[in-house]
């Protein structure tokens, strides 16, 4: 896997990822920004939400139970000190299906969390991980 980054000017940087996707990261305007993007820190918990809902839902779709949505809000917690690693990081799952029921989508997070999602494990290392969900029937 490959990654670019570039710098534009002042905390502007376009990132493009090995498959040729590009999005724009900047700083806050007090960091020299012009919040024009996304802050890199906020780019992690949104790439370890999207890993882990994929993982979600792929898992639902393969045990063939009936899930329509799937989100996730993910609320985190950095260090004081430099380097402000996140220290702990809360996901809340809203999935919906019709007659989808609570244990296939716990055991569909579970195995997210504990085997498939990367991000998710790796960014344990550092932060406490915890979840919880809400099925909504459709």
């Amino acid at each position: 896997m490959k990654a670019r980054v570039k710098w534009v000017e002042d905390a502007l940087f376009v990132a493009e990822s090995g498959s040729g996707h590009a999005v724009v990261i900047d700083g806050p305007p007090e960091a020299g920004g012009r919040n024009l993007g996304a802050r890199p820190m906020e780019m992690l918990l949104m790439g370890m939400g999207a890993c882990s809902c994929f993982d979600v839902v792929d898992i639902l779709k393969k045990g063939r139970h009936p899930v329509q949505d799937c989100e996730v809000a993910i609320d985190a917690e950095r260090a004081d000190t430099v380097p402000k690693v996140f220290t702990k990081i809360h996901l809340h799952y809203r999935v919906i299906g019709a007659g989808l029921s609570e244990s296939a989508v716990r055991r569909a997070i579970d195995l997210s969390a504990e085997k498939y999602c990367s991000a998710s494990i790796m960014l344990g290392k550092t932060a406490a991980i915890s979840h919880d969900f809400e099925v909504v029937e459709a």
